[in-house]
Formats: structure tokens, sequence, C-alpha cells
């Protein structure tokens, strides 16, 4: 089994986002996870580098495979994890984010992972608090370890990252997946496309270091990577998109489209899929498909950024 010691020390007290990252940083963790990969498929999976330490983990929207994948990947290192059921906590009768971290810090956690509607939320929260804190989605500002679980999933199946054509597709705008990957693929040397209609594209997408395209066909042709995105329509306050029908027709990804990208291109999604709507099923479920190989890599992703931020050799007080 791999030691904690073969690892570079992560220099960061908490996780973010992926913004203010390096390349070896992202490298750091993607290297740690990828170690971690071995151990979900054995009989045994439990290590002991976490016993005795206490990991909190605060979802204030509904997540499944988010959630699951963080509580697994804690209780897969030894540590006691406690799952707040903020639906039935003190947050539901007007207590706000300050009084629930205040309230949680008291009861010495080592670890913090927060999801919260408001982007800023997990970054506050990490004012608060004198443990570390990973950010697992705040609002439409950045989701770190879905970007460093794809990050993954693509250096395994094709070897690097560096030099590739990647194509986020879709939902742009609302996406804090799209902004995460933006700037870890970007910071790994990957070239990033961003295809979507003009208004699924964020004001600030031409200062992103994208290729930017409006159609679908043109944004995708060539690439090595074709990343769908959910369209997210609980945070839709207008008419995005003409109808569900109109935006498949035009930026679903089905055989007839993928075609034009790289015969060995990779699929990917980060859940969950609205099928019929940016994706066909036999694509989502296809021999290019690698959405259940993200699955798999996220417990292995979550395992590293735990143990990189709870890294006995970091000194307290470290960079933030």
């Amino acid at each position: 089994m791999t030691q904690t010691t073969s690892f570079p020390i992560f220099p960061h007290r908490h996780l973010l986002g992926i913004k203010g990252l390096t390349a070896h940083d992202l490298t750091t963790l993607i290297d740690r996870a990828d170690a971690n990969v071995a151990i979900s498929r054995q009989l045994d999976k439990k290590k002991t580098s976490m016993r005795g330490r206490t990991q909190i983990n605060l979802f204030f929207e509904n997540s499944t495979r988010t959630q699951s994948s963080f509580e697994l990947a804690g209780k897969r290192l030894g540590a006691d994890v406690m799952n707040m059921a903020v639906s039935h906590s003190s947050v539901k009768k007007g207590e706000t984010l300050i009084d629930t971290a205040m309230t949680l810090n008291a009861m010495h956690p080592d670890i913090l992972v927060i999801r919260h509607k408001s982007g800023g939320a997990a970054a506050l929260l990490a004012q608060k608090v004198s443990c570390s804190v990973v950010n697992a989605g705040d609002g439409a500002h950045e989701h770190p370890t879905q970007a460093l679980l794809d990050a993954l999933t693509i250096r395994r199946a094709k070897g690097r990252i560096d030099g590739l054509t990647v194509a986020i597709c879709g939902d742009i705008l609302h996406s804090r997946v799209a902004r995460s990957n933006i700037l870890s693929l970007n910071a790994l040397g990957a070239r990033v496309r961003a295809v979507a209609p003009t208004t699924l594209l964020p004001n600030e997408i031409d200062n992103m270091s994208v290729d930017v395209f409006t159609n679908m066909q043109e944004g995708i042709k060539d690439a090595d990577v074709v990343m769908m995105l959910r369209l997210q329509r609980e945070r839709m306050s207008g008419a995005f998109i003409p109808s569900v029908r109109e935006y498949f027709r035009f930026f679903g990804l089905d055989k007839q489209k993928l075609g034009l990208a790289k015969k060995d291109c990779i699929v990917m999604h980060p859940g969950p899929i609205n099928r019929g709507v940016e994706i066909a099923s036999d694509i989502a479920d296809g021999p290019q498909s690698v959405i259940h190989t993200q699955v798999e890599m996220g417990v292995a992703v979550r395992m590293a950024v735990i143990e990189a931020l709870l890294d006995p050799r970091r000194s307290e007080g470290e960079n933030q």
C-alpha cells in the first residue's frame, strides 16, 4: 500500500476551488488519487491514514453522487464521518451559515465538506472554522473535486492531458463544473473549447482562455474528449433555450455529432444525466463513454484530497 510520505506535500489548508492552484498542486492531488484507485478495487478497502480524524459533510443542496462519494472516501480512510442532515437542522429554523460554522467548529472536526447554493459559501466557512474545508460545489462558482476526478479520468484513458483537445459542451453559464474544469485543464496543458448557444455562455467567456463555438458540430470536430454538461433548468430564471427538443437537436450529443470527433474520443458527463436532453442514451451507455469511470474516480480523488489536507507532515497555520 502506498504511504502518505511518498507524495509531495500539498501546500494548502483548504480546497475551495481550482483557481490559485498550480499545475504541480493539481498533479500532486491527481497522483495521490491514482494510487487510491486500487484501494477501491481490492477486497479490503480500508486504510488507516485518517484513523481518529473526524469529517463532517454539510450539504445544503441535494446530492447523491458527491455526498456518498465523500462519505465513502472518508470511511475508506478510517475517519469518523458525520453527514449533517440540513433539512432537519437549525439552519431551516433561521440559523445562519456562520452560526452553523461556529457550532460545528466547537465539535473540533478535522475537515468540513460543504455544498451550498451560494457562491463563496465555502470560503466564508473557511474563515470561521479552525479545520480544513473542502468545497463540494458552491452555486455556479466552482466544484474542484469534480474537475480533479475528470482530469484523472482523462489521464487514465488517454495517458496524458497536455496537448489534448477537450470540448466542454452545454450549459456553461450555470455550471460550476465547467468553470473548475476550464481552470484545471488549462493549467494542465489541454486545449479547451467551450461549446454552447450564446444564451448559455457567461459574459466573461472571452477571458477564460477557451476557444468559443456556438455550433456543436464545429465545436467537437477532432476533439479528443467531449464533456457534456447537465442543462441546469433549476438555475434558469428566463427562456435560455426555445425548448428541450430544440436544444437536443442542436446541442445534444448523438451518434452523428460524435462521429465528427476523433475516433478514439471519450465522452464524459458529471451527472446526473438528462437522457435525450444533453446526451442520447446510446452514447451515454456506449463504448466511448467513461461516465461510470468518472464516478469511480470520484471516490479516489476525494480520498486523496482528504489525505492531502490532513497530511501530518503539514505544519499548522500553513498556506490557506
